[in-house]
């Protein structure tokens, strides 16, 4: 059974055709990635997945059962969310801000158990942010802000994992561990789909490969199959430089 099925969806934003008769799919044990240029609406499929934007045509179903039939304490707790860009403005702690993760399993006004305690620290382990603890989240970096909200995504221990864009920022140590992460979330059964501009990161990591243009998925499959010279050229004018040393990988080597 498929963790997520997309069928014909279509959204329009402000009079504007964002998406069109776009058809995917994301089974356990498989990270995807998402790709396209700029603009392609890349970041509109996350958020139609999530339920914050309703298509005007087609269907999402989850866990089988359509996303309209879905109680919102079920997504949160099964579909984890990592918008491209997160602003925090107030003074909390790290180490806060990632349990935020564990709050869709709480009852109201009940307190943090051990074992949620166990798990906001393995997510800070696992992300390297464990050494954040104390630290006002308004006061770091950019780096390190992202990485304490992959942590709190983690945290939650969602089924399916949305994350737009979770290396922007990140130096390429720490961009590494967040795929190599990625990737071991959905080997361990569950599913990712990350939307990706770094293709490099994308052809090593991913499983499949989503790539969108024109309001559409042009192409879809194995990363090697849709990175294709062709591929690359229609959808982001570019040459590339191909390489299958330990596994296929693609570096955009220059414009057209």
């Amino acid at each position: 059974m498929n963790l997520i099925t997309a069928e014909k969806l279509g959204v329009v934003l402000d009079g504007l055709t964002v998406l069109d008769d776009v058809s995917f799919s994301l089974a356990k044990g498989e990270i995807v990635g998402l790709v396209g240029p700029n603009g392609a609406g890349k970041t509109t499929i996350l958020k139609v997945l999530t339920g914050a934007l309703k298509p005007k045509a087609g269907q999402v179903e989850i866990f089988g059962k359509r996303l309209r039939d879905l109680s919102s304490q079920l997504l949160a707790q099964k579909l984890g969310y990592l918008p491209q860009e997160t602003e925090i403005h107030w003074p909390i702690t790290a180490e806060r801000i990632v349990a935020l993760g564990r709050i869709p399993f709480l009852m109201p006004w009940e307190d943090f158990s051990g074992a949620d305690e166990k798990i906001i620290e393995t997510a800070m382990r696992a992300t390297d942010t464990l050494h954040l603890k104390g630290r006002r989240v308004d006061h770091l970096a950019g780096g390190e802000k992202a990485l304490v909200m992959i942590a709190r995504l983690l945290a939650g221990e969602p089924e399916v994992l949305l994350a737009d864009e979770p290396v922007q920022g990140l130096d390429p140590s720490h961009a590494l561990q967040v795929m190599e992460l990625l990737r071991g979330v959905a080997e361990s059964g569950r599913g990712v789909l990350v939307v990706l501009h770094d293709l490099a990161l994308a052809s090593r990591f991913c499983h499949r490969i989503l790539l969108l243009d024109q309001k559409k998925i042009v192409a879809s499959g194995r990363p090697e199959e849709v990175f294709s010279p062709e591929n690359l050229k229609s959808s982001y004018h570019i040459e590339a430089q191909y390489g299958s040393g330990d596994g296929f990988y693609v570096v955009p080597w220059k414009r057209i």
